[in-house]
């Protein structure tokens, strides 16, 4: 499904979100037209409001896209998404998407079952396979925990090759508005892995403070989630995928990164000095 025209519009789901609103960034650094898709629409893009759970909703914000950003909340894993997504990426179809790039998981079988379903019905599509995001650390879940000093999660001290949003959302941009890119999978990872002991040394001396990992049971890890505002079966879902994909499964690190984009992947080092150096600017 690539052409050589460049696409009129992108459409990016989960366009306030943590990969999102990356895409969205450099899309408009390239002066590319897009829109941004969320429940309370967008106003500055002209986007009617969006819902994974209301197909009703889905018409009005692929009118006029031809290429389109799969990011499905909370997560690809979850029951029920890999239906959802396919159902979305058929309609996409039916307006005339030319280009698809699915934000997806590393060692996850729903997941990957998701981009086979999603690939029957647009054989073009460009997956995204990621390990966990380094921002995890800084924008989302693990943020209390860094804070409070302990990262404490229902696992084993395996190790992870984090990688960086910044990355991800730069091959995503290029698949979305380059050729070269239909049909292709890119399972992406930092440069090397680390355990989560490891990862809280680094975090700590960003920081200024100690950043220990605990081991903790679901039911603590749910319990200190809910605490923190997190619905309980989302965290419960949470703790399933943690439990499911870091048993050591996605400790190899893979080239996805460099081979779309040309250059090594950015280290877990590399990511924390720059979220400090954001810090200290003030967001």
């Amino acid at each position: 499904m690539d052409t050589n025209n460049s696409p009129q519009r992108v459409l990016v789901t989960g366009g306030t979100g943590m990969t999102g609103r990356r895409v969205t960034r450099l899309l408009t650094e390239r002066g590319v037209d897009h829109r941004v898709a969320s429940r309370s629409g967008h106003q500055e893009s002209g986007t009617p409001p969006f819902d994974w759970g209301s197909p009703d909703t889905w018409d009005a914000v692929l009118d006029g896209s031809d290429a389109v950003y799969l990011c499905y909340h909370p997560d690809l894993a979850l029951p029920g998404a890999a239906e959802t997504v396919t159902a979305f990426a058929t309609r996409a179809t039916e307006h005339g998407v030319r280009r698809m790039a699915l934000l997806s998981g590393r060692g996850e079988p729903e997941a990957q079952r998701a981009e086979e379903q999603v690939r029957a019905v647009f054989p073009g599509l460009t997956v995204l396979r990621c390990s966990f995001f380094a921002q995890n650390f800084s924008e989302h879940f693990f943020v209390p925990a860094v804070l409070s000093g302990t990262l404490a999660l229902p696992v084993a001290d395996v190790p992870e090759p984090f990688v960086d949003l910044d990355d991800v959302a730069e091959v995503a941009t290029l698949a979305l508005t380059e050729d070269g890119h239909a049909g292709e999978v890119y399972e992406m990872t930092g440069p090397r892995a680390l355990t989560f002991t490891e990862v809280g040394k680094v975090l700590g001396a960003a920081a200024g403070h100690p950043v220990e990992y605990r081991r903790v049971s679901v039911e603590e890890f749910v319990a200190a989630s809910a605490a923190q505002g997190i619905p309980e079966e989302v965290a419960q879902g949470l703790a399933a995928l943690f439990g499911e994909v870091l048993d050591g499964r996605n400790t190899a690190t893979t080239g996805g990164v460099e081979r779309a984009l040309g250059r090594p992947a950015r280290s877990f080092e590399e990511y924390v000095a720059d979220a400090a150096k954001t810090d200290a600017r003030g967001r």
